[in-house]
């Protein structure tokens, strides 16, 4: 099957093999079925999700294996993986041995739609980026559609679009760069530049690989195209240096830019004051530039000033992303489980001026938990409770710098927290780890972690 060129491909009544039954798989398999393909959906594992997703796979014809992969998966003129499946990981190797064409499912999804893409990728800031700009992306020309790394496959958005047609669609998408490593003709008109920071090295493996993996987003872009990315870091400022894009930079300290930042106001595109900094709802510098990022690319996109400064004025945060929960005797609960790098836990340490007890842990993901160190010197963190897999690692690390607790598992570190805590204190989960040794995603994490402070607040 040719896939090098768009405007020739053609699935009908093509084998189509689609590695994975995640959330992306199955939204690959049910559009590429609708499509006309012969669909094969093919997934190692067996837990009660797999095995829901393929009961309802063969409620709509669409042939599935369960707990391994079988030859079968080779008989096929296409792959689509799931950004679970690595690069170098053996059937990718045997798939490309054989010369079958492998895709990922972003770039699937993109050859069945028209609508202007919006692509948003960083290793942090992306998902409170394509959150805000999704609702400022709401008028009378502009329907703002959010999908991808967000828990909505973009798959399932394009086969409503194809049988529900909306001409004034827009797809705001969270990329991350394991959905890179498949791309061929994915072209977003704009495409936005959270930060550049050292993440998921242990798939990666290296630095460049992983910033080179970032920059395959934009690799079909044209002088047409736009490219929203942060000024003031500057290994993006280089990798993105000589692209042929339309380059509309945002910047927390230069006044040149579309939206600036001067004497604690945001100014418009006509020069006037938008907003005071004061009257966002979103805590911390961070989110400060995930807002002019988001701005930028709403202005781009013909959204008024007036548009984005209500959006500004009213966005109340992230699920997961430095999420008030509770305050029990005078105590603060943070769910951050989003924080999966730590990168982001810093970002969540200069966000409150309390005293912290941070709780940190999971699966690490290859970082160097000592790089914490000057930062919770200089910070108000006064104890750490780690926890899971990289607990003891991150004690070894951190121990000496401030007071620290290990316990097995994430109710033992809420337990222990809620009776280490002192008024006036935040408890933090913002674990710099991913959540795969005791959790799905770090999307249940946050949501148990919720689940037990509501329950001490309950005994109250």
């Amino acid at each position: 099957m040719d896939i090098h060129h768009r405007a020739t491909i053609d699935i009908k009544d093509k084998s189509i093999s689609v590695i994975g039954l995640g959330l992306s798989g199955s939204a690959a398999a049910k559009l590429a079925h609708y499509a006309g393909a012969r669909v094969f959906v093919s997934d190692p594992g067996t837990s009660l999700d797999i095995n829901m997703r393929a009961d309802e796979m063969m409620q709509m014809n669409i042939s599935v294996e369960t707990g391994m992969h079988s030859d079968r998966i080779n008989e096929a003129d296409l792959w689509i993986v799931s950004p679970g499946v690595p690069k170098d990981a053996d059937i990718i190797l045997q798939a490309q041995e054989k010369n079958i064409p492998i895709v990922g499912e972003i770039e699937f999804a993109s050859w069945f739609t028209e609508s202007p893409i919006i692509a948003v990728t960083g290793s942090n800031g992306k998902t409170t980026t394509v959150n805000v700009l999704v609702e400022m992306c709401q008028s009378e020309n502009v329907r703002g559609t959010l999908a991808g790394n967000v828990g909505i496959p973009f798959s399932s958005s394009v086969l409503e679009e194809m049988k529900s047609p909306e001409p004034k669609t827009v797809y705001v998408l969270e990329i991350s760069s394991f959905q890179m490593e498949f791309i061929h003709h994915f072209h977003p008109k704009i495409a936005i530049y959270t930060n550049i920071s050292p993440d998921h090295l242990n798939r990666h493996g290296t630095m460049d690989e992983y910033i080179a993996m970032k920059m395959r987003m934009v690799e079909n872009q044209t002088k047409k195209d736009f490219i929203v990315y942060n000024m003031d870091d500057p290994l993006l400022t280089m990798a993105l240096k000589d692209h042929p894009a339309t380059m509309t930079p945002f910047s927390m300290v230069r006044a040149d830019m579309t939206f600036r930042l001067q004497t604690n106001s945001i100014y418009g595109t006509n020069g006037s004051p938008l907003i005071a900094v004061q009257d966002l709802i979103l805590p911390g510098p961070h989110n400060l530039s995930n807002i002019l990022a988001a701005s930028t690319a709403a202005h781009l996109m013909g959204i008024s000033d007036q548009r984005i400064a209500k959006i500004m004025g009213s966005f109340p945060g992230v699920e997961h992303r430095l999420e008030y929960v509770s305050a029990i005797d005078d105590v603060q609960y943070i769910n951050d489980s989003k924080a999966t790098n730590l990168d982001a836990v810093l970002v969540a340490l200069e966000s409150f001026e309390q005293p912290l007890i941070l709780i940190l842990g999971g699966q690490n993901k290859g970082a160097d938990f000592r790089l914490l160190l000057p930062h919770i010197e200089s910070s108000h963190v006064r104890l750490i409770i780690s926890y899971g897999e990289s607990g003891g690692e991150i004690v070894t690390a951190l121990g000496d710098a401030v007071r620290s607790v290990q316990v097995t598992d994430l109710k033992s570190a809420v337990t222990s927290a809620q009776s280490l805590a002192v008024p006036g204190d935040v408890v933090l989960l913002s674990p710099g780890c991913a959540s795969f040794d005791q959790f799905e995603n770090f999307e249940e994490r946050g949501a148990q972690f919720k689940t037990w402070i509501n329950d001490l607040e309950n005994k109250k």
